[in-house]
């Protein structure tokens, strides 16, 4: 045996031990990590019969559809089926995406799963990760000339991934955090900002990054006013629901109304208006009126949300105009966030995982089961005895010692058959 020949220790340098545990261990997590990647994804049949998927894993082709033309993607059968030699982008998921493979983007290449498709898929939205550029740095994943490491963080809005040095407020550490909204994006829903103030993980009143809540705030922090300088309860007009825009005509209406008086200053119309925006909140139920009587600042910054957030938005006539208008009504829909998606991969896997020893026993009498079993346990506790040797001696366990202890099992189960005494009644 090797071990006699140099030190244990020697050979343990030479040789890393990987116990039988470790190698369990980590093919059960690479498998759990490729059911989350494929979230249930068929791979035998073309996704496109199903329309615009909620969520599905997609790819890009670098080879059919390179830099300068119209960007494609495909579904994993295609991926596998059509473009199994070529030269692909992983996009991971993206939502609501008709499958592309063999439509008119596709110059030289006819769908073998599902040929039969429309020219183009108007739904689909793309980006420069179908050319596999990432971030506003537009660059490639991994970059080879990228020295600094640095993980990805993909926006829940516009679904690009982003270097987090990029994002402009330093990510939470890992795990604290389940999605994230990129700067563009914050810019295109500013109404999140009221919002970000009391949900996100990094809150927006935080006075370490430089996010007070300060009406003198200067810089790229912006508080909100009305136009008369004045801090105002919200965002921009433009962000504001009809119901918050109608108290604020009725406010000036009374203004209007009532005779000015020596006493009557600013501070106390604008009270006079917080007042009446607030009541008409109560009455309308919009959780986001509720927030913008607050002040909040808009910054140019990612935000950093956790888990279950999107249940808390509102979902007011309104407010789902505004959504519908900016699109954006998928954030409130907690299935569509991509831990749901991993989640459906993850309970669908389960649910097809068949264990071997349990479909055998199911399929023998009660008897056979029985030996069966007195087998197994046989088996384990030899196997346990022998490999203990090892461990004591702090040797590696090899192929033909593996090899030898089941020889060895065979023969002594052999004599055992071979010795036993069968009697009839």
């Amino acid at each position: 045996m090797a071990a006699a020949e140099e030190p244990a220790g020697r050979q343990s340098e030479l040789e890393p031990v990987v116990s039988l545990v470790d190698v369990l261990e980590e093919d059960e997590e690479l498998e759990n990590e490729a059911c989350a990647v494929l979230g249930g994804s068929d791979s035998e049949k073309c996704s496109y019969s199903q329309g615009s998927v909620k969520r599905q894993a997609l790819y890009a082709c670098s080879t059919c559809t390179p830099e300068g033309e119209d960007p494609a993607g495909f579904c994993l059968a295609c991926s596998y089926e059509c473009h199994g030699s070529h030269k692909l982008f992983e996009l991971y998921t993206k939502r609501n995406f008709r499958c592309d493979c063999g439509n008119s983007k596709f110059k030289n290449l006819e769908c073998k799963l599902f040929p039969d498709k429309a020219k183009i898929n108007c739904g689909n939205k793309y980006n420069d990760n179908f050319f596999g550029l990432y971030c506003i740095c537009k660059r490639p994943y991994p970059d080879p000339e990228d020295e600094i490491p640095d993980e990805m963080i993909q926006c829940v809005v516009c679904e690009d991934w982003f270097h987090g040095r990029h994002l402009g407020a330093v990510p939470p550490e890992s795990g604290d955090f389940q999605e994230m909204v990129c700067q563009s994006c914050m810019k295109h829903c500013s109404f999140l900002w009221a919002y970000a103030a009391h949900l996100a993980v990094t809150k927006v009143t935080a006075e370490d990054d430089g996010l007070v809540l300060n009406v003198d705030a200067v810089g790229d922090q912006e508080v909100n006013q009305p136009e008369n300088g004045a801090h105002h309860d919200g965002a921009l007009k433009e962000d504001v629901p009809e119901c918050g825009k109608a108290a604020e005509k009725e406010v000036k209406a009374e203004q209007m109304n009532e005779p000015c008086t020596s006493s009557s200053s600013e501070a106390d119309l604008q009270t006079a208006f917080k007042n009446q925006l607030l009541n008409t909140e109560s009455q309308s139920g919009c959780k986001l009126q509720e927030l913008k009587a607050k002040q909040f600042i808009k910054k140019d910054t990612a935000t950093y949300w956790p888990l279950n957030w999107r249940s808390k938005l509102c979902t007011c006539k309104d407010c789902m105009k505004m959504y519908g208008d900016l699109d954006v009504l998928f954030l409130t829909d907690e299935c569509d966030t991509v831990l749901a998606y991993e989640n459906k991969g993850k309970v669908d896997q389960a649910a097809d995982r068949r264990d071997p020893l349990m479909d055998t026993l199911n399929s023998m009498n009660r008897v056979q089961q029985v030996e069966l079993i007195c087998e197994y346990n046989d088996l384990k506790t030899e196997l346990k005895d022998y490999l203990k040797r090892f461990a004591d001696e702090g040797t590696v366990v090899k192929r033909e010692d593996i090899q030898q202890f089941f020889e060895e099992f065979q023969s002594k189960k052999r004599r055992r058959v071979d010795g036993m005494q069968y009697y009839c009644s």
